[in-house]
């Protein structure tokens, strides 16, 4: 399967583990895990980047397997969810930052390229987001108000 704005057709990934148990050596319940989830969704950290401590620091591989839900849906139980999808916040930010780039650099015409392409994107996410009504039928990206979003 090709990449949508890339010439790569790598299939290179990582693999989640065959067992869906949790290991033996992790002696962490699922309380505590949720705990720090809450935690460190309090200093404004996204699910990805919980995750990533999770796994660094506490040895948590897989948060889903311990407490039988995702970081996500935790954060949202807790009332700790954001408005807009994380992969879209950071889509939405790239474009913000090649704007910021071009008003600077007004003839670089690969940055201007590469805006459609983010932008594009975004179009493609927000309709996706719609149909599984995780967005508003009425949200909208306008680049204008964009860099309100990320702020």
């Amino acid at each position: 399967m090709g990449r949508m704005h890339n010439p790569g057709k790598g299939i290179s990934q990582s693999a989640l583990p065959y067992r869906r148990t949790v290991p033996g050596w992790l002696k962490l319940p699922a309380e505590d895990v949720e705990d720090q989830i809450d935690k460190l969704a309090k200093k404004g950290l996204t699910p990805s980047q919980i995750g990533v401590i999770l796994r660094d620091s506490h040895g948590v591989a897989q948060v889903r397997f311990i407490t039988g839900n995702k970081i996500l849906r935790i954060m949202k139980k807790k009332g700790r969810g954001t408005t807009l999808p994380e992969d879209l916040y950071s889509l939405i930010k790239k474009a913000v930052n090649i704007r910021k780039h071009l008003e600077k650099s007004r003839k670089d015409k690969d940055a201007k390229y590469r805006l459609i392409l983010v932008e594009s994107r975004i179009h493609r996410l927000a309709r996706y987001y719609k149909r599984k009504k995780v967005l508003p039928p009425t949200w909208k990206y306008e680049s204008s108000t964009a860099s309100a979003l990320v702020a």
